[in-house]
């Protein structure tokens, strides 16, 4: 079962993929936060980056697209092929955010079934690549799923990853296990599962549901906790391994701390995206709550490094 890190916005971008990668087990694919395809596309400097054999090296990068546009859609692709040597291009079918499904994309373009096949009919006859969907089951009813399950069967898809809620749960309630129980049933195309994997116990859940799934997605859980694979691959030994993971996590955030220095302009940039990604690994320690605020009131390096320095050193890492 391969192993994908999911695209989330501010978050997952190149500087991260890079120092994940080399202080954590590794995964087998990193999806970027999805480049939104437009007539005449031209890539901006942060695009570039984030597709670009010089900003990734040798990681695995798989380019997400979104868009209801074949031809937008075709366009873009065809960028991340000729220009940076992508095989694989990843359609966003999954994002539940409002600003993105009002214009009938990510997920919102879900309730649009006929529109949705017909866009896939050209993307898959004009595109010349590999072309795998991220997708949720539907937008209100469970029914939906069906007839998006009718559509997918129809197509050479290079994998197709199920996050099993519909649009209106976005991330609450318990995913919608029988839903992909029915996927599996029905198509014959590689699948993947995505959701709710925040934990060494949740993961082995997912293996005894679905042993088959090829490839699982870790998105808020991985974030969260940036070890969460090292534990579940060394879950065999019976040790307990938190104070190297506490190291680990402290590694990873000395580099991208200092990754982004580099790469963002003024102290002001930096702590923004520094205080984004505690708001997800702060809960992972002991007793949190207090640190967790300094950082959060840190108006400038010292003050921000001080509070990381009291986490690290005075709170334990909880159990994975």
């Amino acid at each position: 079962m391969k192993n994908y890190l999911a695209p989330m916005e501010g978050v997952t971008n190149w500087v991260y993929r890079n120092a994940y990668h080399d202080c954590f087990y590794p995964v087998d694919k990193y999806f970027t936060p999805f480049i939104t395809a437009k007539p005449n596309k031209r890539l901006s400097s942060k695009e570039i980056k984030e597709v670009s054999p010089e900003t990734n090296g040798d990681l695995p990068v798989i380019p997400q697209i979104l868009t209801n546009n074949a031809e937008d859609f075709v366009k873009t692709a065809h960028i991340f092929r000729d220009e940076y040597g992508h095989r694989e291009v990843n359609l966003n079918l999954g994002c539940p955010s409002g600003t993105v499904t009002a214009k009938g994309k990510g997920a919102g373009f879900l309730g649009e079934p006929d529109k949705l096949e017909r866009f896939l009919d050209e993307i898959f006859e004009k595109t010349g690549m590999e072309i795998s969907i991220k997708t949720r089951v539907g937008t209100d009813y469970e029914e939906d799923w069906e007839r998006l399950l009718e559509i997918y069967s129809r197509y050479p898809l290079k994998e197709l990853i199920i996050h099993p809620r519909l649009l209106k749960d976005h991330y609450k309630g318990i995913p919608r296990y029988e839903l992909y129980e029915e996927a599996r049933e029905k198509l014959k195309v590689p699948l993947g599962y995505n959701g709710d994997i925040f934990s060494v116990e949740a993961y082995q859940e997912i293996r005894e549901k679905f042993p088959d799934a090829d490839s699982v997605m870790y998105g808020r859980g991985l974030i969260a906790r940036p070890y969460l694979l090292d534990a579940i691959m060394q879950k065999e030994d019976g040790e307990d391994h938190r104070e190297e993971y506490r190291k680990k996590l402290r590694q990873f955030h000395d580099r991208l701390y200092r990754d982004y220095q580099e790469y963002l302009s003024g102290e002001r940039n930096v702590l923004f995206r520094m205080k984004e990604l505690w708001s997800y690994m702060a809960p992972g320690f002991t007793n949190y709550a207090r640190y967790l605020k300094k950082i959060k009131k840190s108006q400038h390096f010292g003050d921000y490094e001080a509070a990381v320095m009291s986490l690290f050193g005075e709170q334990e890492i909880l159990k994975v």
